[in-house]
C-alpha cells in the first residue's frame, strides 16, 4: 500500500497490477474501548489526509436472549432503547471532542453483530476503507467470541486498515 501526500488516492497492488483507490469515505467502528480510540485517530488522519467523509459507527450486539433468565421487571425493548439512546450521545459526544477539524463526520448506531453490520454499512455506504482496532483478545476471550476484526477483514468488499492495540507499559 501506498499513501501519496499530494494526491487523494491510494495505491493497492491487486493480481499483480496497482489499483489506484480515490478514498471519499472511511467507516471507522468504535466500541468506546480505548484502544478503539487509537483506531479513530488513525481514521481522522486518513479522512483528513485525503479530504474524506468519516463515519463513525457502534454496534449495539443485544446478545442472545434466553426467556425466564432476566429479572422480573425487566424490559428487553426498552433495555434496547437505553443502549441506543447512551450510544448516540457518547458518538456526538466522542465527535465534538476528538473531530476538531474540518472533516465530514458522521455518526451511526446500529444493533446487531458487529462484524456483520460493520460490513454491512461499508457497502452500502460505498466505504473506500474501513480503519479498525485489533483489540489483542486471545485465549479463551477470542475462542467465546471470536475476533471482530479476523471477521471484518475476512467479509469486508473494500479494504481494511488494522491499528494495533498499543502496548501497556
Amino acid at each position: 500500500m501506498i499513501c501519496q501526500k499530494n494526491k487523494t488516492t491510494l495505491l493497492n497492488r491487486k493480481n499483480g497490477g496497482i489499483a489506484v483507490l480515490p478514498i471519499k469515505k472511511v467507516v471507522c467502528p468504535t466500541d468506546f474501548s480505548d484502544p478503539s480510540y487509537e483506531g479513530l485517530k488513525a481514521a481522522k488522519e486518513f479522512a483528513e489526509h485525503f479530504s474524506a467523509e468519516l463515519i463513525l459507527v457502534h454496534v449495539i450486539f443485544p446478545g442472545p436472549i434466553v426467556p425466564g433468565v432476566a429479572e422480573p421487571g425487566f424490559h428487553i425493548p426498552a433495555a434496547l432503547k437505553a443502549m441506543q439512546e447512551t450510544a448516540e450521545k457518547t458518538l456526538a459526544d466522542l465527535k465534538q471532542r476528538k473531530m476538531l477539524s474540518d472533516i465530514s463526520v458522521r455518526t451511526k448506531v446500529i444493533s446487531g453483530k458487529p462484524a456483520y453490520e460493520i460490513v454491512n454499512l461499508a457497502d452500502e455506504e460505498k466505504a473506500d476503507i474501513i480503519v479498525i482496532t485489533t483489540h489483542g483478545e486471545s485465549g479463551w476471550q477470542k475462542f467465546l467470541f471470536g475476533s471482530v476484526t479476523e471477521k471484518v477483514i475476512r467479509m469486508a468488499t473494500c479494504p481494511v486498515l488494522t491499528i494495533q492495540q498499543p502496548k501497556e507499559e
